[in-house]
């Protein structure tokens, strides 16, 4: 295919005509198909329906140490879901806290209880002249959410193939003590779908904080989110790794079940130190007795042990598979050679991230949504909505069916074409 930059404009010009007659074609269909979020599709769901059959007005509803799930008690969890959770996110069971069914819910009480109580003692965030972030980016928007709901100041940092640019990391990390935190998505990362390296992450647990009361939020959403069988992720075990390196307190690792079991009924958990768990602890138990102790029962009787959860995502793996390959399948035929986007091939996680001609990406998600194709909104994945080469798209393919995943990542093409074709000629 010859590249459009490469075109006459006479070429050009042809071109968007026929394009625009293949538009008028796709919109006459009326579709209405949705790739915003990263919902799982019905076919997910059902693999987890058994799970709603494990507990029943007969059932045994105490745990493996006799304590009566339906009463009070285990604030931080039921042992038997701690460690489910603990062998999930490969920490040791001591380090877990299992809450509720959002693991973002933990991360906004984190930084909240940072903002009143401060960290460990230390000054309360909403008390000091300056709070900064670090964001990998593109990144997870509801992450950017949090931190700009509380008027945390939001530095972007670049986000390669192996993980963010630990250079200007450790540079803010180290020089200024306003700087209390980053957020990451270690593996499968949303939405470009890549996992950190060794390097990185070890780069990351000896880091030299300027400010006592840094913290690394380790969101690893996709820990067990793999798409194929001989090619899965592994990173180190961050809580390890900051042990080594003299940092045991520096990070907070969350996950849920929400991509696993159900979202919105799944359940959560944060690991960290010991320490960072007293004080977790401290205003925890003032804020809740206990979290749903009887999801957690059904949760750990289902699953067993992390051989069931890691067959249970195999389930997930087949169904979700084909719809990625279906969007790369038709992006590779479509759009390969033409030099007007790129995109990655993720080996697991939720998401395909692609990356438009600079100064695009709103008008194609514009030109998508016309046709009935509704995609997560452009600048999104950049702290305050504002992507500043206007070029990333964030691709979620896991609710539509594979059929309609061809069909969507069809149309998507067609709009990347037009709308760069646009740009061309408006040059």
């Amino acid at each position: 295919m010859k590249a459009y930059k490469d075109m006459s404009r006479d070429e050009l010009l042809s071109l968007k005509a026929s394009l625009l007659e293949q538009y008028k074609t796709e919109e006459a269909k009326g579709l209405s198909l949705n790739m915003a979020r990263g919902k799982p599709g019905a076919t997910q769901l059902a693999i987890s329906m058994p799970l709603l059959d494990e507990i029943n007005s007969k059932s045994d509803m105490t745990t493996l140490l006799g304590n009566d799930t339906r009463n009070y008690g285990d604030w931080d969890g039921i042992g038997e879901c701690r460690q489910l959770m603990a062998d999930m996110m490969e920490v040791k069971k001591a380090n877990v806290v299992v809450c509720g069914n959002s693991s973002l819910n933990i991360m906004y009480d984190t930084v909240v209880r940072s903002m009143v109580m401060g960290v460990n003692g230390l000054t309360p965030w909403c008390k000091l002249d300056k709070v900064k972030f670090l964001c990998p980016v593109p990144g997870y928007d509801r992450h950017f959410k949090i931190t700009e709901t509380f008027g945390i100041e939001m530095i972007p940092v670049p986000l390669g193939e192996d993980g963010p640019d630990m250079d200007m990391v450790e540079e803010y990390v180290s020089g200024d003590d306003a700087v209390k935190g980053i957020w990451c998505v270690p593996k499968y990362s949303n939405p470009t779908g890549i996992t950190y390296s060794d390097e990185v992450v070890r780069r990351f647990a000896n880091l030299k904080p300027a400010a006592a009361d840094f913290r690394i939020f380790w969101d690893n959403a996709y820990c067990i989110h793999h798409l194929y069988d001989d090619m899965k992720d592994k990173i180190p075990n961050i809580l390890e790794e900051c042990e080594k390196a003299g940092n045991p307190d520096m990070v907070y690792v969350f996950a849920s079940t929400s991509k696993i079991s159900f979202p919105g009924s799944g359940v959560s958990a944060v690991a960290t130190s010991l320490a960072n768990m007293e004080y977790i602890k401290k205003f925890m138990t003032t804020q809740i007795i206990g979290h749903d102790k009887i999801n957690q029962l059904r949760h750990a009787r289902f699953f067993k042990n992390i051989d069931g959860l890691n067959a249970h995502m195999k389930k997930h793996a087949d169904l979700m598979r084909p719809k990625f390959e279906a969007v790369l399948t038709v992006l590779d035929r479509e759009l390969a050679g033409l030099e007007i986007g790129t995109w990655t091939r993720p080996r697991g996680g939720y998401f395909i991230s692609f990356d438009s001609m600079p100064g695009c990406a709103k008008a194609i998600v514009a030109k998508c949504r016309d046709l009935g194709l509704v995609l997560t909104g452009a600048g999104a994945t950049y702290p305050y909505g504002r992507d500043p080469k206007d070029s990333n798209i964030r691709i979620a393919p896991s609710f539509p069916t594979p059929e309609e995943m061809f069909e969507a990542a069809g149309m998507f093409a067609l709009c990347v074409k037009i709308v760069s074709v646009e740009k061309l000629l408006g040059q």
